[in-house]
């Protein structure tokens, strides 16, 4: 089951990505704009430029109600979080995050510690094939079996991990 659950949410290219540094748990998602909206200072000109942009009904009612939620304008709210996503700071929906790169190294991760299972179920298999034991076998085979608990338990925890991750992941 958990090599089913492993890649449950995460991109379906397999390529390899570098490690990066993934700082979690990161301000809850309100605080976030709302520090990001009040990043934009006012110049001292006023702006003259106009950009129109066509909103549904229920688009404009959201970003005038988040607005209102951080007392900003709706301008000043869309003009912020399109200056964050132009300067890093926002990604757009289904557009590459650390976060998913994050997912990707824990599915690795969880591929590289099941091999290490399955070559202590390769030991523990041969040690028990039967005939007559050598010395030093008992000792051999009570550290398989700490080692395949160990495997199991470090599964479990990056399973644990990656499914917090895809939660988080699809909540944003």
């Amino acid at each position: 089951m958990a090599e089913t659950r492993g890649r449950r949410g995460a991109p379906e290219d397999r390529q390899r990505v570098q490690a990066t540094p993934v700082v979690l748990p990161r301000a809850a998602e309100a605080a976030a704009l709302h520090r990001i909206a009040r990043r934009r200072k006012r110049k001292d000109i006023q702006r003259k430029e106009r950009v129109d942009v066509r909103y549904s009904v229920e688009e404009r009612s959201a970003i005038l109600a988040k607005a209102r939620s951080l007392n900003i304008a709706g301008a000043h709210y869309v003009g912020a979080v399109v200056m964050a996503h132009i300067h890093g700071d926002l990604a757009l929906p289904g557009q590459r995050t650390p976060l998913d790169d994050y997912i990707d190294e824990l599915t690795v991760l969880r591929e590289q510690v099941a091999k290490i299972g399955n070559n202590a179920n390769q030991i523990a298999r041969k040690l028990n094939s039967g005939g007559h034991p050598h010395p030093g076998d008992t000792a051999a085979l009570a550290q398989t079996e700490r080692t395949l608990n160990a495997v199991r338990s470090a599964i479990s925890e990056i399973v644990a991990a990656a499914d917090r991750a895809v939660t988080k992941r699809t909540a944003q």
